[in-house]
């Protein structure tokens, strides 16, 4: 945090100061190193260890595009994704700057680099705008969303999730959020809810997101009232957001958790129908090879008792370790929504209990400019909240990541990047108090209560 930049920023400089303020050469950041992309060969996933691989130093400030703004990052959060490029699995995330650089643009070809920043979250302050930027201005607080689209392409229109050239920022793409300054799109930036710290911001865009597109969008289940939704990981990071678009939109959740105290915190969410999976002991697979269908109808029983009746939309995300039990006990002609495979990706189910029974399986990734917008706007109305569980500084991004790959955490676990203490930027206190600290804090409270 050398930098005079970035000390303006802390000090509440106004526009005009923010811009005249030089711009440091370099900043701090996380990133991974395309020459370490092999220091895990041979090992098994469990025996990778992401602190070996993930560095926090200075690198250099990259250009500016005409679209494109600087942020100084007060702030950011740990994403499965991060996890996935500092293990190198599926294959090392420098095939993704690669195919990017590839592209017959020179802004494109910035990305590929040796390094990569990464980080698909972020809040912060604008410091510089593009030539072709219109919306944003310097000095203006904004969260990032990690959609990375060229507005110019026309697949990207419609549905930005289906552009041909669809990226997730910091992941698929260099300079993302876990830095004290971040490279994004103008077509990235939503206002920072003011009645949230800037770590209470910074860990909502993605998931947040997510999890509206798959249970809130015409793109995803279109939850209907009274609808009952079985929510899978439902105190983590996408769960927790998802038991709150199911309650406030009038359906049932049935949320599933790995702990008692778990269990205690998604009552406390107002989530009446809850399923330890570990107190019940459920035992999908029999092997490596061969699922077990009666372990499929024990769970489906558990649920029926709960709520009286199957469930009409799954919230899928684990992937190859649950997804033969989600397509069984979704009702007759219900849904699967899946957004992703934490515990594998190569899944298998049986088909007949597909198309015998009606049942589809619908795929979501992230959420499109609207939709992230929307989902943005509810938090800032203190409609959906956000479920921070705790904040490490930059410099410890491998415990963060470790207690995120461990299942050690509850909720979202936040990064503060250039913000100095946890609890600064909240610029609306009496709304924050109207919406409640009781409801903000929930999940920050619950893991320091539990410590």
């Amino acid at each position: 945090m050398g930098s005079f930049l970035a000390e303006a920023v802390l000090a509440g400089a106004d526009r005009a100061e923010l811009a005249a303020t030089p711009l440091p050469e370099s900043f701090r950041a996380a990133y991974v190193l395309e020459s370490d992309s092999g220091i895990f060969s041979g090992l098994g996933t469990a025996e990778k260890d992401p602190a070996l691989s993930l560095k926090v130093g200075e690198v250099p400030m990259p250009e500016m595009a005409p679209d494109e703004v600087l942020v100084a990052v007060m702030a950011s959060s740990i994403n499965y994704n991060t996890i996935w490029s500092s293990l190198f699995e599926p294959v090392p995330t420098f095939s993704f700057l690669k195919r990017l650089g590839r592209m017959d643009n020179v802004w494109a070809k910035r990305h590929n680099l040796p390094y990569h920043i990464l980080g698909s979250d972020g809040a912060g302050v604008v410091v510089r705008v593009g030539s072709g930027v219109r919306t944003w201005r310097v000095g203006d607080q904004v969260v990032i969303h990690c959609n990375y689209v060229d507005d110019q392409d026309p697949s990207s229109h419609d549905d930005s999730m289906l552009a041909a050239e669809q990226r997730i920022w910091g992941f698929e793409t260099n300079f993302g959020g876990l830095a004290e300054f971040a490279l994004a799109k103008a077509n990235q930036l939503m206002p920072k809810p003011a009645h949230l710290s800037w770590e209470e911001a910074a860990v909502n865009p993605l998931c947040n997101s997510t999890s509206y597109r798959m249970i809130v969008s015409k793109n995803g289940a279109s939850m209907r009232q009274g609808q009952v939704v079985l929510i899978w990981g439902a105190t983590g990071g996408i769960g927790s957001y998802a038991v709150q678009y199911v309650l406030n939109g009038g359906g049932i959740p049935v949320g599933v958790v790995s702990s008692p105290k778990k269990a205690e915190l998604l009552r406390q969410m107002g989530c009446e129908y809850v399923i330890d999976r570990r107190e019940r002991g459920y035992r999908f697979w029999k092997d490596e090879s061969h699922q077990d269908e009666s372990e499929w109808r024990r769970f489906g029983r558990d649920i029926r008792d709960l709520v009286g009746e199957d469930p009409d939309i799954v919230f899928e995300h684990p992937g190859r370790d649950t997804m033969g039990a989600s397509v069984f006990v979704a009702k007759r002609g219900g849904l699967i929504m899946t957004c992703a495979a934490t515990t594998g990706y190569m899944i298998e189910y049986d088909n007949r209990h597909l198309w015998m029974k009606l049942k589809s399986i619908k795929s979501s990734h992230f959420a499109n400019y609207r939709e992230a917008y929307e989902a943005n706007r509810l938090i800032a109305r203190g409609k959906i909240q956000p479920v921070l569980s705790a904040a490490f500084p930059l410099e410890q991004i491998g415990e963060a990541v470790r207690v995120v790959r461990a299942n050690q955490h509850e909720g979202k676990v936040g990064v503060l990047c250039l913000a100095p203490q946890e609890g600064l930027g909240i610029q609306d206190p009496e709304f924050r108090s109207k919406v409640g600290e009781e409801k903000i804090t929930l999940f920050k409270r619950f893991a320091e209560e539990e410590a």
